[in-house]
């Protein structure tokens, strides 16, 4: 599939696949199943990805980059209520300190996303999952103000050494989430004395409570 030359080329392909099956769409584009039939994250998203015309997909490099919009597939019940919490991107945990939200990488992914629900009941094989009503959606400068407040408290805790008082409670919309494989993994961060300390490495998520309410009413999302 081409990229698409405009926004509006981009929002027609997502609707024209609303309702239809992840599976379908797989097979629309002549690719196969992969072995597990659970496992939604990648699997679909990668699925959606393809049919759209995504060209990104490396770590730094959004979605669609010729149009500065990122793309992220969210599964949720009929009743439109996400079963998960979406991840953004990882978190340096070595320089956080030094980090400032106005040129932070997970700021440039929430720019400009394009929420794509795909709806079924909980555990289903994600080939089962349908297409939901995309929703385009960049933060005003309120919502953005959010976020901000969010990421600071994060790389202002880091920066202080407290990485391990860092936990998923914190944040209102951005939450911090480990994000490895398994618990045996782990990257460098700094102590409360400067030393260097081995932790699980983290990333950025959307809280449920955040995609939740954007889905159901971009308009009423609060600022």
């Amino acid at each position: 599939m081409m990229p698409p030359a405009s926004i509006d080329e981009l929002l027609e392909r997502a609707r024209a696949l609303t309702g239809s099956a992840v599976g379908a769409v797989l097979r629309d584009l002549g690719l196969a199943a992969s072995a597990d039939p659970v496992r939604t994250k990648g699997s679909a998203g990668e699925t959606l990805e393809r049919a759209l015309g995504a060209t990104g997909g490396s770590s730094q490099v959004l979605d669609f980059p010729d149009l500065g919009v990122e793309l992220k597939t969210i599964p949720v019940t009929a009743e439109g209520t996400p079963l998960e919490s979406t991840y953004v991107c990882t978190l340096s945990l070595a320089d956080a300190e030094l980090q400032e939200w106005e040129t932070s990488w997970v700021r440039a992914k929430l720019a400009r996303v394009l929420f794509v629900p795909l709806v079924g009941a909980h555990k289903i094989a994600w080939q089962e999952r349908v297409v939901g009503a995309p929703v385009l959606w960049s933060p005003t400068s309120e919502q953005d103000d959010i976020l901000r407040a969010d990421f600071d408290d994060v790389v202002g805790l880091i920066g202080v050494g407290r990485i391990e008082e860092l936990t998923a409670h914190r944040g209102r919309w951005l939450q911090v989430r480990p994000k490895a494989r398994d618990g045996s993994v782990r990257t460098l961060a700094w102590g409360s004395e400067g030393e260097t300390i081995a932790t699980v490495p983290r990333g950025f998520y959307l809280r449920t409570r955040f995609t939740g309410a954007l889905l159901a009413d971009p308009a009423a999302l609060p600022d």
